[in-house]
């Protein structure tokens, strides 16, 4: 009989175990917030909850047209973008404090649609000067960046405009910068498929990056 009891405990805190295993598994899988990503248009990032086929996405925020290089000396245009969903952001090769992070976590989503072709990556150098393509090149040995990413230099006026005219990565709510403030931003922007802005997210928080990853999923639904 205390054979019997030990076996029906040990069988007991077996079946505990893998409970609390299954809903630890369960609980880190990011699900999106909402069915349908909303839209975004100026530096507010106030959601704009538009339906795919509304009139209003005609004349509503693109994401302009630009000419870069990247790791690889190859051009990088919105032609590369098309039809695919790609996350942006912004950084330098030299930097000491926030883009290895940036890079790490932007790493994630890499490993997360590694071997999808519909979602790519773009991260533009803040000092294009010193971040050329050999100096791209050597850090994306590095950092073991692949096909999907692509690290671009260029002109600097054009990067900055496109960070803060564009992405509205620097949430400065007003306050004009010119090219001599430096560009500094840990925010990720999620495009979309038609170079619409729906999302930004805190590059240095691992869970706003779990969330990305889950907004590209309920993205890629559209």
């Amino acid at each position: 009989m205390r054979k019997y009891s030990m076996q029906k405990s040990n069988f007991f805190s077996l079946f505990i175990l893998l409970l609390i295993i299954g809903c630890t598994k369960k609980t880190n899988l990011q699900e999106s917030r909402v069915d349908i990503l909303p839209y975004y248009n100026e530096e507010s990032f106030t959601p704009k909850w538009i339906t795919s086929k509304s009139k209003e996405l005609k004349s509503f925020h693109k994401i302009p047209d630009f000419n870069l290089i990247n790791q690889n000396g190859k051009k990088v245009t919105q032609k590369t973008f098309k039809d695919k969903i790609y996350v942006t952001d912004f950084f330098f090769t030299t930097c000491p404090g926030i883009c290895p992070m940036m890079t790490k976590n932007m790493n994630l989503v890499q490993d997360a649609f590694k071997n999808d072709n519909d979602v790519l990556l773009l991260s533009h150098s803040v000092t294009p000067t010193k971040d050329s393509v050999p100096q791209l090149k050597k850090y994306a040995l590095d950092k073991k960046i692949g096909k999907n990413w692509h690290l671009v230099t260029g002109d600097k006026k054009e990067i900055y405009d496109l960070g803060r005219k564009a992405y509205f990565v620097e949430n400065d709510l007003g306050e004009p910068k010119g090219i001599d403030d430096f560009l500094h931003t840990e925010n990720f922007i999620l495009v979309d498929k038609n170079k619409h802005i729906r999302g930004i997210y805190n590059g240095l928080n691992k869970n706003s990056v779990k969330q990305l990853i889950a907004d590209i999923k309920t993205l890629k639904k559209e």
